[in-house]
């Protein structure tokens, strides 16, 4: 078990890894050209992370229910779950470019975008929103492959579509002097060229995949369980979503040296989840293929060791942290005084993987056995008492104090709440 948990973990966390690449090349590009280049390129892209990642339930969803069919092999149940996802997120990404204006002048408003870089960044966004199908099927085939214990695939998809985008980027904003319109259009080619790569791959399961009907892909007692598990994803999204969008709007309070001092220390969970992230994908797919088989000692094994692989190397985080927090810190930056705040919240940011690693890992156990209600409920429950410890320590602790020992609790809590759910009913959650 513990090698098939690094088999599905390691190229998760590969590919994890790599995203950060095509941020720091494009930062650079734009860097180099202006200021206003610089914000509009860190606000689009700050834009389209909020705007997709609510969309995560499209591959977390497809990988519970697929790796559940794999492990019945129901061969029929693969091929419905998939081509219902298909639908959904071709479904899901055609108002986005039919309505990209309204949203662009939303997402405006909501972010405070100044006047001096608004048409860099209506020309950036006017290109990637484009990106919204490839985006949204991307997730639901990384999906897929999860489910059918394949991670690597996943991994070659990802590093494909990142050194497109890198090798794009470079050019045209270099070589072809297109400015932020070549950022845009680097990401646009590089995401349905890795979605074309993706199709092609699916080649491999054609015999998984047998003709359906269109009754059996909208049967409604399927459809039902289908909506079912990706609503309650899609919520339980939202609020993660919310809690890291508070945490910044609160920050930016604080002023700038503040908001910096924030943004640094995201790094560190940053960099910490790519990592946990991979063990918490293999727990969906070994978790969901336990499920469906009916394997209860399975699943046992499952659980407890990506738990285990998890809490491993969560204390290793914290380590490195503690013992390497003031270096790691000046690759980021060389402003002293920001350095300096940082540092005295060091240790709390050192706590952040012990305390938050089980609600990574859980949240892959409970998509694997689709208790996608009660990881709703975990999210939710753990969002309001974030919010009520934050507005009671503002009273009597500085903000960065007040707000970092609100979010720790908001992970803590999480996991806790979600270990308690699981032990309690285990096998049955639902």
């Amino acid at each position: 078990m513990n090698r098939e948990i690094l088999r599905l973990a390691l190229p998760n966390i590969l590919a994890n890894i790599s995203v950060p690449l095509i941020s720091s090349v494009d930062t650079a590009l734009m860097g180099h050209l202006s200021a206003a280049h610089l914000a509009a390129l860190g606000v689009g892209g700050m834009l389209f992370m909020f705007l997709y990642s609510n969309f995560g339930f499209l591959r977390m969803g497809t990988t519970g229910m697929v790796a559940q069919a794999f492990g019945a092999r129901e061969r029929r149940l693969l091929a419905t779950t998939l081509y219902r996802a298909v639908l959904l997120a071709l479904a899901l990404s055609l108002p986005m470019i039919l309505l990209q204006e309204p949203l662009f002048r939303l997402a405006s408003w909501l972010m405070n975008v100044e006047p001096d870089y608004r048409p860099l960044l209506e020309s950036y966004y006017g290109i990637r929103i484009w990106t919204a199908p490839a985006v949204m099927l991307l997730y639901v085939l990384t999906g897929f492959y999860f489910g059918m214990q394949n991670a690597r695939y996943p991994l070659y998809a990802t590093l494909l579509v990142n050194l497109l985008n890198i090798a794009l980027s470079l050019y045209l904003v270099r070589i072809l002097d297109w400015g932020i319109a070549g950022a845009a259009w680097g990401t646009v080619a590089a995401q349905y060229g890795g979605l074309l790569f993706s199709l092609w791959l699916l080649r491999r399961y054609r015999r998984d995949l047998p003709r359906v009907s269109w009754a059996e892909i909208f049967h409604l007692d399927a459809l039902r369980r289908f909506f079912h598990v990706n609503r309650n994803i899609f919520i339980r999204t939202v609020a993660l979503t919310f809690a890291l969008a508070f945490f910044y709007a609160q920050a930016a309070k604080g002023g700038e040296t503040t908001l910096s001092v924030m943004i640094l220390l995201m790094q560190f969970m940053i960099w910490m989840s790519f990592a946990i992230d991979g063990f918490a994908n293999a727990a969906e797919s070994l978790v969901g293929r336990a499920v469906g088989a009916e394997d209860r000692e399975g699943f046992r094994r499952a659980v407890r060791l990506s738990l285990a692989w998890g809490a491993g190397l969560a204390l290793l985080f914290s380590l490195v942290y503690l013992l390497l927090g003031e270096e790691i810190l000046r690759i980021y930056t060389d402003q002293r005084v920001v350095v300096e705040r940082t540092m005295e919240l060091l240790p709390l940011a050192a706590l952040l993987p012990i305390l938050s690693f089980a609600a990574f890992i859980y949240d892959g156990i409970f998509i694997g056995m689709t208790a996608v209600r009660a990881m709703r409920n975990a999210v939710l429950s753990a969002m309001l008492l974030y919010l009520g410890i934050y507005y009671l320590l503002a009273l009597f602790l500085p903000l960065s104090w007040a707000l970092w020992i609100a979010f720790l609790s908001f992970f803590l809590f999480r996991g806790l709440l979600q270990g308690w759910m699981f032990w309690r009913k285990g096998w049955e959650l639902k």
